[in-house]
């Protein structure tokens, strides 16, 4: 469980870093309209997409109370990744080192 940890903190610092980089050095609007014009500019973000939406269906699952699921889906749709790695760190710190806790959440 401590590399689970160690790789989810990695992600969180490295999402962190590249979010405040993209936000300071880019222009949204602009880059993302040069980014839908590509082939696979369009086929990594339906990749990305389709990845958020199949880890949101597993906090979904794992949530007792569905308004915190829909706030953390909201989350990981506009911070990615980030997101995704802070709910994994997270998820691992309260399961106690117990898998099946951190892999059902609520539902154990």
């Amino acid at each position: 469980m401590t590399l689970a940890k160690i790789v989810a903190i990695i992600g969180v610092i490295s999402m962190a870093f590249a979010l405040i980089y993209g936000f300071s050095s880019g222009t949204f609007s602009m880059d993302g309209a040069a980014l839908i014009k590509m082939p696979w500019g369009i086929v990594s973000l339906v990749d990305v997409y389709v990845g958020f939406l199949l880890f949101s269906g597993w906090v979904i699952y794992r949530e007792s109370k569905i308004w915190i699921a829909l706030i953390w889906v909201v989350m990981i749709m506009i911070l990615g990744n980030f997101t995704a790695s802070l709910y994994v760190l997270l998820a691992l710190q309260f399961s106690g080192g117990d898998w099946k806790k951190f892999w059902l959440g609520s539902r154990t």
